[in-house]
């Protein structure tokens, strides 16, 4: 990948080798995958999805509620699906509610009841 921008709610790249918009028709709503290394730096406290999915998801008082499974994007804030056995949680990636990611323990601290 050259390059990339937001545009909306779409991302628009610009491809090595694909020189014109015809060209590029085909590659519409396509998944694009880069190496981990070509991906921006991030901020303190910022994550890219890859890096939370299959994390050990934990309440504060250390019950646990799972496995993050995948993100969604919703209109309001991302969503993480955590999965335990046939159980899923809905849990907003929020700050009001993750307390704690800890990449190096492969874990997420939430402020979030088993029960809910």
């Amino acid at each position: 990948m050259l390059s990339g921008q937001q545009q909306g709610s779409k991302i628009v790249v610009l491809l090595d080798g694909l020189n014109s918009r015809d060209g590029a028709v085909s590659y519409v709503g396509k998944a694009i995958y880069l190496p981990v290394g070509e991906l921006p730096e991030l901020g303190q406290g910022e994550f890219y999805w890859t890096q939370l999915k299959g994390l050990e998801a934990v309440n504060e008082s250390g019950s646990r509620l799972g496995i993050v499974d995948h993100l969604l994007e919703t209109g309001a804030n991302d969503v993480m699906v955590i999965k335990q056995g046939e159980k899923e949680h809905l849990v907003p990636y929020v700050p009001a509610v993750v307390r704690k990611v800890d990449l190096e323990q492969g874990r997420i601290e939430l402020d979030w009841e088993t029960d809910v």
